[in-house]
C-alpha cells in the first residue's frame, strides 16, 4: 500500500502474495522516482522465501532486484547456476536452493500480473504459477483478462 495504489481487495493479496506472483499497478509518489523512471506501473512481490523476506525486512524499504539470468535465459534455482556473472556483480549471496528445484516450473520466474485496471488483469508473463493465479483471479475475484493479456 505504501508503494503502490492498490485497486483490488486485500484477499485477493493474501491469496497471491508472498508467492511465485508479481503483481504491476500503478506506483505511489513515496517510490523513488528513480525505479521505473518511464512508466506509471511498478512490479510487486513477496516471495515465499524466508531469506528475502528476512533481507527485505532488514533494509526496512523495498528492494530493486532482477533475476540472477541473462534475458530470456532460464532462472536460476541456486547460485552455481550464474558463476559466469559472478565478476560482473558487486555482490552474491547463497539464500540457499529456490523453489525445490526439483520442478522444471521453478525455472519459469514469477507469473507477473497487470493490476492496473480495475476489474481487469493482464498476464505480463506466465510464469511458473499461470493456472493458479487466473482462477484466483477469474473464479474467486470476476476479474476479467485485458485484451493486451498474454492469455
Amino acid at each position: 500500500y505504501r508503494y503502490c495504489r492498490v485497486r483490488v481487495p486485500e484477499g485477493l493479496l493474501k491469496d497471491l502474495l508472498p508467492g511465485p506472483v508479481t503483481l504491476v499497478m500503478e506506483r505511489s509518489e513515496e517510490l523513488n522516482k528513480d525505479l521505473n523512471p518511464f512508466t506509471p506501473l511498478v512490479g510487486i512481490r513477496i516471495p515465499d522465501h524466508a531469506f528475502m523476506q528476512d533481507l527485505a525486512q532488514m533494509f526496512e524499504g523495498p528492494l530493486a532486484l532482477t533475476s540472477a539470468n541473462l534475458s530470456s535465459q532460464a532462472s536460476s534455482l541456486n547460485v552455481e547456476e550464474f558463476r559466469d556473472l559472478w565478476p560482473q556483480l558487486s555482490l552474491v549471496i547463497d539464500g540457499g536452493q529456490i523453489g525445490g528445484g526439483q520442478s522444471p516450473e521453478c525455472r519459469l520466474g514469477s507469473t507477473v500480473v497487470d493490476l492496473s485496471v480495475p476489474g481487469k488483469f493482464g498476464i505480463i508473463r506466465p510464469g511458473c504459477a499461470l493456472e493458479s493465479t487466473t482462477a484466483i483471479l477469474q473464479q474467486k475475484y470476476g476479474l476479467l483478462p485485458s485484451h493486451a493479456s498474454y492469455l
